[in-house]
């Protein structure tokens, strides 16, 4: 199922929080990605409605099987396009946000080549 990017998004850092601290509420997601709480609010709704997340009655979130799969997803993608950029020579930074941009728009196929043909280059 394609989702938005935003909700991609939302879902990559409920995960990424997840690791880092343990327990996500939604002002810690405002927090992150530096965006209004009434926002994050509505966001929040949307992935619950649609069955990503699951928001227990003390407000913290949990990614449900499918919003955990795709948070996945792009965390593995933004992770390898991070360090495959920064290995070619591009800053660090730059290769963040480049990485952010092009993990949502690359197929699943042109991914799994990229990483196929970094894993032969590693050999």
């Amino acid at each position: 199922m394609k989702i938005q990017e935003s909700a991609e998004n939302y879902l990559e850092t409920i995960l990424i929080l997840t690791h880092r601290t343990g327990a996500v509420r939604s002002v810690d997601i405002a927090n992150e990605l530096d965006f209004s709480k009434p926002s994050v609010s509505i966001a929040m709704r949307n992935l619950r409605e649609n069955g990503y997340i699951q928001v227990d009655a003390g407000g913290f979130i949990t990614l449900l099987p499918a919003g955990q799969e795709i948070a996945e997803r792009i965390f593995e993608r933004h992770t390898f396009l991070s360090e495959w950029l920064t290995a070619l020579g591009v800053s660090p930074e730059v290769a963040a946000e480049d990485a952010c941009r092009i993990e949502h728009v690359i197929s699943a196929e042109s991914f799994a080549a990229l990483k196929r043909h970094a894993e032969k280059e590693m050999r």
